[in-house]
């Protein structure tokens, strides 16, 4: 399965008592899908899935699911460093509807390569939708390695890898040894351009948010061989990307939609509001 070239990594939008805002939800998916986002992930970790229960979780996918109603595909953010949780949680996603799994790299228990393998295999095993690896040592404290993802690659329903690892050499290597309808994602915004030069598929962007179809033009003129134009455009995004990411992910993403008209209301705790500085910060990027 195609998810898209321009996936988002969406925020999980919160009213003022800290819940669950649908209709702030609504708005936000309207907006993404009308600014260039080929495919959504919900509650993965920019959706701040690990402040989210589990039946938080399950609330959001079948919202989105109703609410996109099959325009672009939904990717449940499934993950956990519990396979029992991970697969309860994917059964759920899959009975909700979504169209298919994206599941991290188990955080802080540090498993080995042999039992990063078991770990997907079994979740994998689980379900009848297609899978979306997502390795990010940055949180996870783990890289998985190209030999392992290429073995998992073998598993005829893990289709797709997001890689956040930002080693372009690991990436060339995953794409040059597995099948051509296993894809890569770069989960790195700035690292677009580069991974889709060697043969990437896309991103799962946070930028996306609010530059979603800058960001959707420039993927697009390099797939049609316009480098010089998606290399212009690329320069021109990065600054802004790279504001998406300023303060802790998705602190600022959050305050970049509201600064353009698309209240999604504050981050969780542990994470906290962006403070003055921070905000003009952001603010002089979006502008």
């Amino acid at each position: 399965m195609k998810f898209g070239d321009i996936m988002t990594a969406m925020v999980t939008p919160f009213n003022e008592n800290d819940e669950l805002d649908f209709g702030a939800t609504e708005k936000l998916v309207e907006h993404l899908i009308a600014t260039g986002t080929e495919g959504l992930i919900i509650a993965g970790t920019t959706g701040e899935s690990p402040t989210l229960t589990m039946e938080e979780q399950i609330e959001l996918f079948k919202f989105v699911v109703k609410q996109v109603d099959g325009r672009i595909p939904v990717i449940a953010g499934a993950g956990s460093n519990n396979t029992k949780e991970a697969i309860h949680l994917t059964k759920n996603a899959e009975a909700a509807g979504v169209d298919g799994i994206m599941t991290v790299v188990p955080y802080y228990n540090k498993p080995s390569q042999a039992g990063l393998y078991e770990h997907f295999k079994t979740i994998a095993a689980s379900t009848k939708l297609p899978i979306m690896l997502y390795n990010i040592p940055g949180r996870s404290s783990v890289n998985m390695s190209v030999d392992t993802i290429v073995e998992l690659s073998k598993i005829e329903n893990i289709v797709s890898v997001k890689e956040a690892s930002a080693d372009l050499d690991a990436m060339a290597d995953i794409i040059q040894r597995t099948d051509e309808d296993f894809t890569l994602y770069s989960g790195d915004d700035g690292l677009t351009l580069p991974v889709l030069s060697i043969g990437g598929q896309g991103v799962v962007s946070v930028s996306a948010h609010v530059i979603g179809t800058e960001m959707k033009e420039m993927v697009h003129a390099f797939k049609e061989g316009n480098v010089k134009k998606a290399a212009d455009l690329h320069r021109q995004l990065l600054p802004t990307m790279n504001a998406m990411f300023s303060a802790p992910s998705p602190t600022p993403v959050k305050a970049a939609l509201e600064m353009i008209g698309i209240p999604v209301g504050d981050v969780r705790l542990p994470l906290v509001s962006l403070t003055e500085e921070e905000l003009e910060f952001v603010r002089k990027h979006v502008k």
